[in-house]
C-alpha cells in the first residue's frame, strides 16, 4: 500500500504554498497526500489580498472524515489561522498515535500576518507538546520564545533547547533568514544536536519553503523513516526545489520552489 500523510494547513490561491505545497512535495516524494482545508487565502506571487477562516466544524468534520477512512501515517501541520481552529485541530488529534511535524506558519512570504499574536498563546499549550518535530524559522522561533530572533548558530541552539523545553520532542531550527554564504539548519533531538547545511541559493523565488521542507519530513515519515533520516531527505529535496525554482517562472514576485524538480523534463 501506499504511505499516506494528511497535511492541515490553509489553501494558497496561487499554487506555491500552504495546501498546494504540500500535496506537491507529498506527490513527488512517492506518498498520498490527504488534507483538512482551515482556511482560503486570495494571495499570489506578491500579496495576501484576503484570509477566510474555515469554521471549527467543518476543520473538525474533514479531521474526523478523513481518520475514519484513510490509514494515515503521518501529519503535517500549517497555516492553522487562530486559537479556535488550533483548539479544534488539537481535539482532533487527541490520542491519535501518529508523527505530527509542526510547522509555526505566522507571515507570509509577503510579509502578511497568517497568525494572530493572539493564538500564539493556544499554539504554544495545545500542540506544542503534541508535536513530534517543530520546525521553526528564526522569527516563528522567537515569536513562540517571546525574544529577539536568533543572530548565530550559538542563539539558535539555545532557542531550540528552549522550545523543546515546550513539549515537542524534536525541534529544527531553520537558518534561511540568517545571513553568511551557507544556511544552517539545526535538528535538536534528546539525543544531540545535528547540523544540516547547505550553500545559500541566490533566488527570489522561495515562496513556499517551510511548507515544503515540513510536508517532504512528513512524508519521510509515513514511509517509515526514522526522524532524523526524514529530516535529512527533506533537506535535500527542497535544496533541488529551491536551485531549480528559476526554471518555473510563476508569478512577479516571490515565486514557488520546484516542487518536481527531478520527475518534469524541464527539472
Amino acid at each position: 500500500m501506499v504511505p499516506i500523510a494528511l497535511t492541515i494547513a490553509g489553501s494558497d490561491s496561487g499554487g506555491g504554498a500552504g495546501i498546494q505545497a504540500d500535496l506537491k512535495a507529498f506527490s513527488a516524494l512517492g506518498v498520498f497526500g490527504a488534507s483538512v482545508i482551515t482556511a482560503l487565502t486570495a494571495q499570489n506571487t506578491r500579496t495576501v489580498s484576503m484570509v477566510e477562516p474555515a469554521s471549527p466544524a467543518m476543520i473538525a468534520a474533514q479531521i474526523a472524515a478523513v481518520f475514519d477512512d484513510l490509514d494515515l501515517r503521518a501529519v503535517k501541520l500549517g497555516m492553522l489561522g487562530g486559537p479556535e481552529a488550533i483548539a479544534t485541530v488539537a481535539d482532533g488529534l487527541a490520542g491519535r498515535a501518529l508523527p505530527v511535524v509542526l510547522d509555526p506558519v505566522m507571515v507570509a512570504k509577503s510579509g502578511d500576518r497568517l497568525l494572530p499574536v493572539a493564538a500564539l498563546d493556544a499554539l504554544r499549550k495545545l500542540l506544542l507538546p503534541r508535536a513530534t518535530l517543530l520546525t521553526p524559522n528564526l522569527p516563528e522561533a522567537a515569536d513562540l520564545l517571546g525574544c529577539a530572533p536568533a543572530q548565530d548558530e550559538a542563539g539558535m541552539t539555545r532557542q531550540g533547547h528552549a522550545l523543546r523545553a515546550m513539549g515537542p520532542q524534536a525541534v529544527l531550527m531553520k537558518g534561511g533568514h540568517a545571513a553568511g554564504p551557507d544556511c544552517v539548519d539545526l535538528l535538536i533531538t534528546e539525543h544531540g544536536t545535528t547540523r544540516l547545511i547547505a550553500p545559500r541559493i541566490t533566488t527570489r523565488n522561495t515562496h513556499g519553503t517551510g511548507c515544503t521542507l515540513s510536508a517532504a519530513i512528513a512524508a519521510g515519515l509515513a514511509q517509515g523513516m526514522t526522524l532524523e533520516a526524514a529530516v535529512t531527505g527533506a533537506h535535500d529535496y527542497l535544496q533541488g526545489a529551491i536551485a531549480a525554482a528559476d526554471q518555473l517562472q510563476v508569478g512577479s514576485g516571490h515565486g514557488p520552489v520546484h516542487h518536481f524538480h527531478a520527475v518534469w523534463q524541464n527539472g
